[in-house]
């Protein structure tokens, strides 16, 4: 694993906020602190040590700068890299392409048996996601239960890691934003534990609090537990 860099984060841009000199030479990942998406091409990012080479450029979600739309990714979502004078987006395939161009730690095993179930994973991890916001903002009577029952029979394949492919990968990340964010969001609301009667989950989400890459990307879980509310429900 990489060295942790203890780095100081750039403040969050704002309309009035003068946007970065574009196609400079400088790499930039346009992100969001509160954003899941954002936050697995962070994790990737700082898992292989590149703080120096990919400079954090964060934007204010709720009130997004003008330019950002017009000058840098007209899909006006984060997160998006610029890297080689092109624009690039997608978080899945931030982290893949992050994986492959840059240099530090391999975010996929060599196994062949691993890669072909990191793709099952990564292409579940849309219905994961959706399954989880829908039982919050469209059925709160649906149960969400099955999706975390994949994920705990999903971290059973292999028994040569607390992860999903036994070491930390890119599935990791896709999962560790939304799971940050669902647990307590499933306590609150529904006074579901997500862990109860999950013993590979629960286990997962102590060693994944354990990665010093995804510790620095984690923010106040009593605000992502507030914004998610007020983005699902209206409060």
């Amino acid at each position: 694993m990489a060295p942790a860099a203890q780095e100081v984060l750039p403040p969050t841009l704002a309309p009035t906020s003068e946007p970065p000199t574009l196609f400079d030479g400088t790499t930039r990942l346009y992100t969001a602190y509160v954003c899941p998406y954002a936050q697995r091409v962070w994790i990737a990012r700082n898992f292989k040590g590149l703080q120096d080479k990919i400079k954090l450029v964060p934007v204010d979600l709720d009130n997004r700068p003008t330019w950002y739309k017009e000058k840098v990714y007209p899909q006006n979502k984060v997160p998006s890299l610029e890297h080689n004078n092109e624009i690039r987006g997608e978080s899945l395939d931030l982290v893949k392409y992050i994986d492959s161009h840059f240099e530090g730690p391999a975010l996929l095993p060599d196994d062949p048996a691993k890669k072909k179930f990191a793709e099952e994973l990564l292409s579940y991890s849309d219905t994961f996601v959706g399954t989880v916001y829908g039982s919050v903002k469209a059925n709160p009577n649906a149960d969400v239960g099955a999706v975390f029952d994949y994920v705990e029979t999903a971290l059973s394949k292999f028994d040569d890691g607390p992860f999903f492919l036994g070491q930390f990968s890119e599935v990791d990340i896709a999962y560790a934003p939304f799971i940050e964010r669902f647990e307590p969001l499933l306590l609150d609301l529904k006074n579901y534990d997500i862990t109860t009667g999950r013993p590979k989950l629960a286990a997962w989400i102590e060693e994944v609090n354990k990665i010093e890459a995804y510790k620095q990307t984690k923010v106040d879980p009593q605000m992502l537990l507030a914004r998610l509310k007020r983005k699902l429900l209206g409060k």
